[in-house]
């Protein structure tokens, strides 16, 4: 029989997520105790940051699945404790430092953020920003999304996020669906759903501040964000809380809508921000029995907007695409599956997966961060 060494049960345990902070169980001191029989069993205490973590499962099977595999191990138990106030302080201020920051105004930083902007409402704005994180996310990319449309908020319902953030120490680890975690202010409203949000503007620049400094987001690749419609105060405190943010300005083809949104593009202007592009939602489809193309909200908004933003920014403001008007996009949002998991193959599906590829192919960039650098012979 294989001699089972506790160096082989701590490297399996190294190779353990958590899955909420996505860091090993060993670098963030989870691991209570290893004990092993002679025979080959192995008992692995692990502590939780909280009682009720909702991943208490999936962090047993983890952790039993990677124990098994180590050659010699003839069981695994997993015994669950949970972590005192200061190992929950400790990790905290492992992970977030002894202040909280809004990390994505750090050195170094490099998360892409992309603000999904509209004139008006009932463009499709929310069902789009949902779906393009998804998209993101399938191509293998760490994406978050802040629902910051306080008063409206409808992300947890478009992609089924059911459960609250756990807290750790005043720290919030967002819940995660199809691969985006995701945070909204939904679950911090005691009358749920139906409750209204009664907050005037600086309440609403700290409850935007607070999604960006209290929640553990780790290391993004993309960060989008979902604003409320139009140039208030929560599109400009985005100005300020994240100067690096890219605006994308949705519309429909509808020539009222494009005239709207093209204002909510000219906001950059004030803000200080770039415009990325323009995405025209709700665009004609061919018809199911003709194939003759219908145009439900007219023609023309998408590009009306591209062409406005860039004669009057002075830069080029692309279309990024046209999204076919499609009822399984509302579908799939009032579902709780998107549409780029249901049907990702229909003609709206392509054309959000378009428009991914391209936000996907644009680097984490270095653009507006100081590089530390000093004229030769100063110091």
């Amino acid at each position: 029989m294989t001699a089972v060494s506790r160096e082989a049960i701590d490297a399996a345990l190294a190779t353990v997520q958590d899955p909420e902070i996505r860091r090993p169980l060993t670098e963030l001191k989870m691991i209570k105790s290893v004990e092993i029989s002679d025979s080959g069993a192995v008992g692995v205490e692990i502590w939780l940051t909280v009682s009720g973590c909702p991943m208490r499962d999936e962090i047993t099977g983890r952790v039993s699945e990677a124990v098994s595999a180590v050659p010699g191990v003839t069981d695994v138990s997993v015994v669950l404790d949970v972590m005192s106030e200061e190992q929950r302080t400790a990790l905290r201020e492992q992970l977030q430092g002894p202040t909280k920051e809004n990390v994505f105004n750090a050195p170094g930083n490099t998360t892409k953020i992309v603000a999904v902007a509209s004139g008006k409402g009932g463009v499709g704005k929310s069902s789009l920003t949902a779906n393009l994180a998804v998209a993101l996310a399938n191509r293998g990319l760490s994406v978050g999304l802040v629902d910051a449309d306080i008063y409206g908020h409808s992300i947890p319902r478009m992609l089924g996020v059911i459960e609250a953030p756990t807290v750790v120490d005043g720290m919030l680890l967002p819940p995660e669906c199809f691969g985006v975690r995701v945070i909204s202010m939904l679950p911090f409203k005691p009358g749920g759903i139906t409750q209204a949000v009664a907050f005037r503007g600086p309440m609403l620049h700290r409850a935007l501040d607070q999604f960006l400094t209290d929640v553990y987001w780790g290391d993004l690749d993309v960060l989008l964000l979902d604003l409320p419609p139009g140039t208030g105060d929560v599109a400009i405190s985005v100005g300020q809380l994240l100067p690096r943010a890219e605006l994308l300005v949705v519309t429909t083809p509808q020539p009222a809508a494009a005239e709207v949104s093209i204002r909510a593009g000219m906001l950059a202007q004030q803000t200080h921000q770039r415009v990325l592009g323009v995405v025209e939602n709700m665009s004609g489809f061919p018809c199911p029995h003709c194939g003759e193309p219908i145009d439900l909200f007219g023609v023309g908004g998408g590009s009306l907007v591209a062409e406005s933003l860039t004669r009057e920014l002075g830069t080029d403001i692309p279309l990024l695409g046209r999204v076919p008007f499609d009822v399984r996009l509302r579908e799939g949002g009032d579902a709780g599956v998107p549409l780029i998991i249901s049907s990702p193959d229909s003609p709206a599906g392509v054309a959000i997966e378009s428009i991914a590829g391209t936000l996907a192919a644009k680097p984490r960039g270095l653009a507006g961060m100081s590089l530390g650098l000093t004229p030769a012979g100063r110091k």
